[in-house]
């Protein structure tokens, strides 16, 4: 009979993990950082881990992050006020300028900076780059995607790289514009054909009535809550966009806590998970 050691139980996680990485081998992970997750330099440090762990194991993890703090800062110090229209910083040509500086100066450096320091090897450009994201305007400088090319992210994909995506996307012109970042993940999950959308937020999950989290949800359910007014606010635009990846192809959609320390190993790797996946 095998006797148990006092580090038998790291041995049984990482034994727990092991199908999950023979699974997911060479599949393509999108993961959607939310701009509060980015703002916390430890939070930053474990999701980092998590993301080069993946790479490490096999996956292929295509990062996309919003920024909406930075932004505010930015936009505080010069004295310029903004509002916001269903979720979506109305923006300006002045506006813009901010945008762009906030999320493709400062956070999107941030985050290739935190994997790299990891040992990852990480690649940032925004979806402007390449003409990858093409959008058209919806209002002032606000797109609503029109279609992805994904040939200069699958280049840096096969180059052993991980892409770190700014929402900045481009019109057909060249103008660039801002769009929701849960959009673009959702885009790219569609047209990556990914395996997964990893939705990182401040809050742990979808929750039901009783405000427990829910581990599992259909898209039903989800209208149904929706209708009833238990999933609201910001919650309600991620579920949205969640609900359209697995309609087209993508395999499962998680919403689940940045601010649990390494909350992407324990969803994934684990079969308990810790947070909510969304099935067709």
């Amino acid at each position: 009979m095998l006797k148990k050691d006092k580090f038998s139980d790291k041995a049984d996680v990482l034994t727990e993990a092991i199908p999950y990485f023979l699974k997911f081998a060479n599949k393509i992970f999108v993961v959607k950082i939310g701009g509060k997750i980015v703002d916390d330099n430890e939070v930053l440090e474990s999701i980092a881990e998590d993301i080069v762990l993946l790479s490490l194991v096999g996956i292929r993890p295509v990062v996309v992050h919003g920024g909406g703090k930075e932004i505010n800062r930015l936009l505080e110090k010069a004295g310029i006020k903004s509002e916001f229209k269903e979720g979506i910083r109305k923006t300006t040509d002045e506006i813009m300028e901010f945008v762009e500086m906030g999320l493709d100066g400062i956070v999107n450096g941030r985050i290739v900076s935190a994997i790299c320091k990891k040992g990852g090897k990480a690649l940032g450009m925004s979806g402007r780059d390449g003409f990858s994201i093409i959008s058209e305007p919806i209002e002032g400088r606000v797109g609503r995607i029109k279609r992805v090319n994904t040939n200069m992210i699958e280049k840096i994909l096969s180059s052993g790289f991980i892409p770190v995506i700014s929402s900045v996307t481009v019109t057909e012109d060249g103008k660039s514009m801002n769009t929701n970042a849960d959009e673009v993940a959702c885009e790219l999950s569609i047209s990556l054909s990914a395996e997964k959308l990893i939705i990182l937020t401040d809050e742990e999950g979808i929750k039901d009535e009783k405000g427990e989290i829910i581990k599992s949800i259909s898209k039903e359910r989800a209208e149904e809550l929706i209708k009833n007014g238990v999933i609201s606010g910001g919650m309600i635009p991620k579920i949205r966009m969640a609900i359209k990846s697995v309609e087209n192809g993508v395999r499962k959609v998680h919403i689940i806590s940045g601010f649990i320390e390494h909350s992407i190993l324990l969803e994934i790797f684990t079969d308990e998970g810790i947070g909510t996946e969304i099935i067709k």
